[in-house]
């Protein structure tokens, strides 16, 4: 049973996603205190965590940076703000996916499981790691390494290097790539997978790599690689 962490100060909304995800039996921890936050989260350890934008004491952005310096825990944001750069923040704090109140309970539920299903099932795989210009990328530990170091991605950020690589000097196109991500197209905007690619490539910046991850205009991206000899 998967343990979902909700961040949530209003405790009718509270109550009713509980038990909405208590029927697809999600496990719900609701947070005892708003200045305690990161605390609670170290103790309970959840599988997701779901977090609103307003709450008492810090919003939930500040929560957001916390849990990312620490952890690479899946993180839905919600917000009952109509600022189209909530969800350019929340994307670029390393969260997952974006839900805008009022929502739709089947919407949410459709983002929880397809961030779960993302997340923990295809670190399964047989393949664990693959060679890219010289570095490697281990999908288990979600880490790319080269001569220049190693960097940390967030699940996100590793799915869509690996389909990437995956297909190496070929496009894939942005809306293959959402379809990969989210499973519907629907439920994530375009802004969305911008926001990613380009903090995806600001990490392999760090290590040499950003230029080898080239957009196509009006097609997708394309993860590039030296020819064999």
């Amino acid at each position: 049973m998967f343990t979902i962490m909700l961040i949530e100060d209003d405790v009718t909304l509270f109550g009713e996603i509980k038990e909405r995800l208590a029927q697809w039996s999600y496990n719900v921890y609701g947070v005892q205190a708003f200045d305690q936050v990161f605390q609670e989260f170290t103790t309970v350890k959840p599988d997701l965590v779901i977090i609103d934008i307003q709450l008492p004491k810090f919003d939930g952005f500040h929560w957001c940076r916390m849990i990312r310096a620490h952890s690479n825990v899946p993180i839905i944001f919600l917000s009952s703000r109509d600022h189209p750069t909530d969800m350019v923040m929340s994307m670029q704090l390393g969260a997952d996916d974006f839900v805008q109140k009022p929502f739709h309970f089947d919407v949410l539920i459709a983002k929880i499981q397809a961030t779960l299903r993302r997340v923990y099932n295809y670190n399964t795989e047989r393949i664990e790691l693959r060679t890219w210009r010289g570095a490697t990328v281990e999908y288990v530990k979600n880490t790319v390494s080269s001569k220049q170091g190693t960097i940390d991605l967030t699940k996100n950020e590793m799915f869509i290097l690996k389909i990437l690589t995956e297909h190496k000097n070929q496009i894939v196109s942005r809306e293959e790539l959402i379809k990969n991500l989210w499973d519907h197209e629907h439920f994530v905007s375009d802004n969305t997978l911008t926001v990613n690619v380009n903090r995806l490539r600001k990490k392999l910046e760090t290590i040499g790599l950003d230029t080898y991850i080239e957009t196509k205009v009006g097609q997708g991206y394309m993860a590039t690689e030296e020819a064999s000899p």
